[in-house]
């Protein structure tokens, strides 16, 4: 059996990749007591209003249950609500059903917008939704690395190797990221959908942030 050298450089693509695949399985091991936790973490680096990311949660849950229902087996389609505005990443049978899972996602309350990224293509393999899984897991990694922006602040999104970059960040900060991401082995092509902040009005938001998170520990 070949013997394996993990760097501490590969040691944190692990971490995320496992992170990435866990996650499901641990949220629901850990049920209401690791939610309120994990809430709490979520609404003290993120620069959304509270109310906001929660009602993007729920849009992600009910675009997600319309196309599936719509759709079944004969497409795979991810969704990504951010700030009310939907990606959707994937495969669909044809031109039609990629409208029409527009359409539903479009008629989701609270929805302002829907970037429709879907690709007319067979369902990709378990294999692909991997490599596109690590690949994020890589660009996160490297986003850590780097020090220049927090990680926190942006999300990235994968689908046959093009990085989707989310977020509501600087210029600098979104600059920065692409580069990043761009520069990542295995990544094709990014894609920038950021909403811009101001440098000063981003300062306030991580400043009042992090003042919430602090009170919430004393």
């Amino acid at each position: 059996m070949r013997a394996f050298n993990f760097t501490p450089y590969s040691n944190r693509i692990l971490t995320w990749t496992l992170l990435a695949i866990l996650t499901p399985t641990l949220v629901g091991c850990f049920g209401a007591a690791a939610v309120g936790v994990g809430t709490t973490v979520m609404f003290a680096v993120d620069r959304r209003p509270t109310e906001t990311l929660l009602t993007d949660e729920g849009i992600e849950v009910r675009c997600s249950n319309r196309i599936a229902e719509k759709f079944g087996d004969r497409a795979h389609a991810n969704v990504t609500s951010f700030n009310r505005t939907v990606l959707l990443t994937g495969e669909v049978p044809d031109a039609a059903a990629k409208a029409e899972a527009e359409k539903l996602a479009s008629g989701v309350p609270n929805v302002k917008a829907v970037s429709n990224e879907l690709q007319i293509a067979g369902v990709s393999s378990f294999s692909a939704r991997s490599s596109d899984s690590y690949i994020t897991s890589k660009v996160k990694a490297r986003f850590v690395d780097t020090s220049q922006f927090s990680a926190n602040h942006i999300k990235v999104v994968t689908e046959a190797s093009t990085v989707y970059l989310l977020g509501l960040v600087t210029k600098r900060e979104a600059d920065a990221a692409v580069e990043v991401a761009r520069t990542t082995g295995g990544v094709m092509k990014v894609v920038r959908l950021f909403e811009f902040l101001g440098e000063d009005e981003a300062r306030r938001i991580d400043d009042r942030a992090a003042a919430v998170a602090a009170s919430k520990k004393n």
